[in-house]
């Protein structure tokens, strides 16, 4: 019963590819198509250990200029797909045309490729990038809580869906330069609880990173939340905050970035 109810369904309902509309006959949950799925690329080596944004051309992974030049307050960022061509589709498909359905397929291409990153980092709990209240009620969802979702099932990882308040409206990122981002999101951000993520390793989720101005904020306050807000691990030669991050997609490194 439950297979002819199925084929029914696909008659009334084709499984169609997200991105060009194609026929899909096993789709499983990406609804994505082969051909698609292989112009949705992954984030290349070499790439910064810390922030994990790639370089142009060979060679060996090296900490980039600005982690060199202020180091950030997560031990290491990464990303599963590159932020161009058909993931920059879905991805505004998802976030500004509220097509909400995407968030699954979004995390569930980026959670294999994240998983050995994940699984080394041992996060206790997951806490999504806020918004704020203004424009949540604008879009009706907090595109990073329901990625976390999906990834919180997959990982087997607490969501703390409300740890992390946005305190102060700030104007949209997109049209600002680096410097103006830092600027926009400074003091933007608070934790709701200490206690939530005192002493314990946290992993901070969103879904692009740009030039990381909003996470470099929100990880500077989660260390900041009490005295043992997150914990601390020693490295040689330097402290280094259990603090972690993860996104579905990242902008590409401009060619002069080493």
């Amino acid at each position: 019963m439950n297979g002819f109810f199925s084929a029914f369904l696909d008659v009334l309902f084709p499984p169609l590819c997200h991105l060009c509309r194609a026929f899909v006959p096993d789709a499983g949950p990406l609804h994505i198509c082969p051909a698609c799925r292989e112009r949705l690329s992954g984030v290349p080596h070499p790439l910064c250990p810390v922030c994990g944004i790639p370089f142009p051309g060979a060679g060996d992974d090296h900490v980039c200029g600005a982690c060199r030049h202020s180091p950030p307050d997560f031990g290491a960022a990464r990303a599963a797909l590159l932020y161009e061509g058909e993931c920059r589709e879905l991805i505004h498909a998802y976030k500004y045309r509220y097509k909400t359905h995407l968030r699954r397929p979004l995390a569930l291409l980026a959670a294999a490729p994240l998983r050995e990153f994940v699984a080394a980092c041992a996060p206790e709990l997951m806490v999504p990038v806020p918004l704020h209240v203004r424009r949540l009620r604008e879009r009706g969802f907090n595109q990073a809580v329901l990625l976390g979702e999906v990834w919180a099932r997959e990982w087997g990882i607490p969501l703390e869906r409300a740890a992390m308040r946005r305190i102060r409206w700030t104007e949209p990122q997109i049209t600002l330069t680096a410097a103006e981002r830092r600027a926009n999101v400074q003091g933007a951000f608070d934790v709701r609880d200490a206690g939530l993520v005192r002493g314990r390793r946290v992993l901070l989720v969103d879904d692009v990173y740009t030039t990381g101005s909003t996470v470099r904020e929100c990880a500077r306050v989660l260390r900041a939340a009490g005295a043992d807000g997150v914990r601390w691990s020693r490295s040689p030669g330097l402290w280094k905050v259990e603090l972690h991050l993860v996104e579905s997609c990242r902008k590409p490194a401009p060619a002069c970035v080493e």
